[in-house]
């Protein structure tokens, strides 16, 4: 395959739909977020693309039979809200593979009508321990103004490194096709999988677009990864106080430093 692939499973209408963009990330964070809604909200796959800038892998299903990498589109509604989505298995394994894929991406979501994107992520913090915050990043500052009356915080200069990847570059490319877009971006330590970030990104998300989606499912597997972070944290912990009970024994005087020096 020496160029993307494009397979339009359905036609499908939309009105003035919005574009929700959650592909693997920091804590898979996007990527739980919107697997969950299209499970509520029952979304119809309607294109898969395939490229050779995803990672030459195949994925083995349950009956041994491969499915090669890809990214998908579904379709949902709710609330009278037309909403597609926007996930998969991979990113770009390359620079020039992100622009032609965001730039694939775009072009899909003019042909329908796209009033919105919503690009969704994790914002890793490097501590096991949970913050309940939404950071965001906006290609205008009317958006922002209108996303800080819905609780999302804006820092200066923040992420400081900015945004890699699908979540920011298509904030950057939209503005040339004068797109509203939207990166909304829930704290993680950036070690595990995330489902307790991606609730609560998911319940600021459901307030903005003003939709009802049960989180149960996704509470359930945040304890379960509760369990082992706290598993994790007293590992570390532990070992910080090895470390700390191995230091005075091995360095114990001005005499030891000066051998070591």
């Amino acid at each position: 395959m020496q160029e993307n692939k494009v397979i339009r499973l359905k036609e499908v209408e939309l009105n003035n739909p919005i574009l929700l963009v959650g592909l693997p990330g920091v804590g898979h964070v996007g990527k739980l977020v919107v697997e969950h809604l299209i499970e509520e909200l029952d979304g119809e796959k309607i294109i898969e693309i395939y490229s050779p800038h995803f990672p030459p892998q195949v994925l083995v299903n349950e009956d041994s039979t491969v499915k090669l990498v890809n990214n998908e589109i579904f379709a949902c509604k709710a609330n009278d809200i037309d909403i597609l989505i926007l996930t998969g298995d991979h990113q770009s394994a390359s620079t020039e593979g992100h622009y032609e894929l965001c730039d694939l991406y775009l072009d899909m979501a003019e042909e329908f009508g796209v009033s919105r994107i919503y690009t969704l992520g994790g914002f890793p913090t490097g501590q096991l321990t949970h913050t309940d915050d939404v950071i965001g990043a906006a290609n205008n500052p009317a958006l922002i103004k209108e996303m800080e009356q819905h609780g999302i915080d804006f820092k200066e200069n923040e992420p400081g490194g900015g945004i890699i990847g699908a979540s920011g570059l298509l904030l950057g490319l939209s503005q040339f096709r004068k797109m509203d877009a939207m990166c909304l971006m829930g704290f993680t330590s950036g070690y595990l999988v995330d489902p307790k970030s991606a609730k609560f990104l998911l319940g600021v998300l459901s307030k903005i677009i003003d939709i009802d989606i049960d989180v149960t499912p996704l509470e359930e597997r945040a304890k379960e990864m509760e369990k082992i972070a706290a598993q994790l944290a007293e590992m570390e912990q532990q070992q910080q106080q090895g470390q700390q009970q191995f230091m005075p024994d091995t360095v114990s005087s001005d005499e030891d430093l000066r051998y070591i020096g």
